[in-house]
């Protein structure tokens, strides 16, 4: 069993829902990335997106644009990703590290070589934006022969066959984009959202965290009411623009503690309905 998998089972015997935040590896300096990811723990993470940076995040809005452009101006690898982790794993390893990003970058490496380094440094698994479920066999076969979970995206304009394609090839987790847009691109409608989760569940058989368009404590309690987990991305990476080297730990501590106490609350709330 896979950690991602242990972390949706322990969770569902709590009556929990998991909060998955998003940072992009490298952001603000990539000194500090492993100190924002035991941060996002302390602050109730149960698992841990971590992007890769690309030049050209063709699903991401402005703000996480600009934290890729930041970590590449500081050098950042999919290499350098990796030996974040491989850190980080030094004093957590239970947590579950999800890397999420392009292909480029695991094309120019080799996805067997992507497959083995990335096991190797302690990743659990990896959700490229840009690989088609139709075009994704062969790379989701190399995911899990290397114990690594491949995720994939779905979209409210995704049709009854991609939804059944990914739940062929998804494990770990689906992660639903609950906006026709970019990240941090529009306020998502949670009953529209409610209406695809049954239909996902049931032809994908794994949990669905959603994401895209959630921004605070009220609409992570929201969507936890009525999915396995919440994704928040844009929201903590501007917390990261404002913030200054010395508080920016503090500043993520607050923000995302406080979407956790959200989700926490619309949980016990819906458990007493």
């Amino acid at each position: 069993m896979s950690k991602i998998q242990a972390t949706f089972e322990r969770l569902q015997a709590q009556s929990r829902k998991a909060l998955i935040p998003f940072i992009t590896a490298g952001d603000p300096d990539p000194a500090l990335t492993v100190s924002l990811m035991h941060t996002l723990v302390e602050a109730g993470a149960d698992i841990i997106e971590l992007g890769v940076p690309f030049s050209d995040p063709m699903a991401d809005g402005p703000t996480i644009q600009r934290a890729s452009e930041r970590a590449l101006l500081k050098g950042v690898s999919l290499r350098k990703v990796l030996g974040m982790v491989a850190n980080f794993r030094a004093d957590d390893n239970q947590t579950p590290v999800v890397l999420m990003g392009y292909a480029n970058p695991i094309e120019a490496m080799g996805v067997e070589a992507f497959a083995a380094a990335a096991y190797d440094a302690g990743v659990d698994g990896v959700l490229v934006v840009d690989y088609p479920p139709e075009e994704s066999v062969e790379f989701a076969q190399a995911m899990r022969a290397n114990a690594l979970d491949p995720i994939f995206l779905l979209a409210p304009t995704s049709t009854d066959e991609r939804i059944s394609q990914v739940g062929a090839l998804a494990s770990g987790y689906v992660y639903y984009v609950s906006i026709k847009g970019v990240t941090g691109a529009a306020t998502l409608d949670v009953a529209a959202v409610a209406a695809r989760i049954p239909e996902i569940r049931a032809r994908t058989g794994v949990p669905v965290g959603v994401g895209f368009g959630i921004r605070d404590a009220v609409t992570a309690g929201a969507v936890a009411a009525i999915a396995d987990a919440v994704v928040v991305g844009s929201r903590i990476i501007e917390e990261i623009e404002k913030s200054t080297p010395d508080n920016v730990c503090a500043n993520v501590l607050a923000l995302v503690a406080d979407i956790r106490r959200g989700i926490d609350k619309a949980t016990i709330a819906a458990d007493a309905a």
